[in-house]
């Protein structure tokens, strides 16, 4: 019995591979077929050396960037508050945090568009600066739920209200408890979120799009309605970055448990 369990694990597994893995392999072998007298890796030469990718993956990178760093100072304050005095209001929070989910992104814009347009009380849209600072917060939006969770998590293996009172029996500030003793013990759960809020931002499209942006999202799109294997091989280069996001998040959080362990 226990055989034929096995077996149907590693059968499920195997599918799920090939499921997974063939449509990659198909891509990445099509975007070798630029030059037809064999394999090469011209499409992504001439993907790298275009001024418009650079331009558009740094301007990506930069807001990703300016994402997490405004998502971190927002979210884990909040999310350490809530553990410590107000427990009552996590579910409230949780749902808040959940909202991006469900309300899709070209809602969202379409209510930023409304809001902060050029004749509206706070013109976000009326020059270039403060429309990538209303992106910017589009982003935020977007990562919350990602990047709430992997901080609460964070927050909810370790002993706050002990480290809190600790901290404050030696005449730690507030802000000497969030910076000296709360980032440290969660610094795992906050690069894991911060490298989620950094695939999302990376791909992204509607909110760039909407907002006239330079994004690599809009980039991507483009790209691939007017060439054949040029979107292939920025296929696969995104979809690296994006797996290379997911290992570091696997190295942070293998990294962490022995230092907790110690402890």
């Amino acid at each position: 019995m226990k055989s034929t369990s096995r077996l149907g694990a590693w059968v499920a597994i195997a599918i799920g591979t090939l499921y997974f893995l063939l449509p990659l392999i198909a891509t990445f072998e099509f975007s070798l077929k630029m030059n037809r007298d064999g394999y090469s890796f011209e499409a992504y030469k001439v993907v790298l050396a275009d001024p418009g990718f650079q331009a558009t993956f740094g301007y990506s990178t930069l807001m990703a960037v300016l994402t997490i760093i405004v998502g971190i100072l927002l979210v884990v304050p909040t999310a350490y508050w809530i553990q410590l005095k107000l427990p009552r209001l996590r579910p409230l929070v949780e749902f808040i945090t959940l909202l991006p989910l469900v309300i899709p992104a070209i809602v969202i814009v379409f209510g930023y568009l409304k809001l902060y347009n050029s004749s509206s009380w706070l013109p976000l849209t009326g020059n270039e600066r403060a429309t990538d600072l209303l992106l910017m917060c589009s982003y935020v939006t977007l990562a919350l739920p990602y990047l709430y969770r992997s901080v609460d998590a964070g927050l909810r293996a370790i002993d706050v209200r002990t480290l809190t009172e600790a901290a404050e029996s030696l005449g730690a500030s507030w802000p000497s408890i969030l910076l000296q003793v709360i980032f440290p013990n969660v610094k795992s759960a906050i690069l894991s979120g911060a490298f989620l809020t950094f695939a999302v931002v990376i791909g992204e499209f509607t909110m760039a799009s909407l907002l006239g942006r330079p994004a690599f999202g809009p980039y991507l799109q483009l790209i691939g309605s007017n060439r054949a294997y040029e979107p292939s091989a920025l296929a696969i280069i995104a979809f690296m970055v994006t797996w290379a996001a997911m290992g570091l998040i696997q190295v942070f959080a293998r990294n962490a448990r022995p230092a907790r362990k110690t402890a």
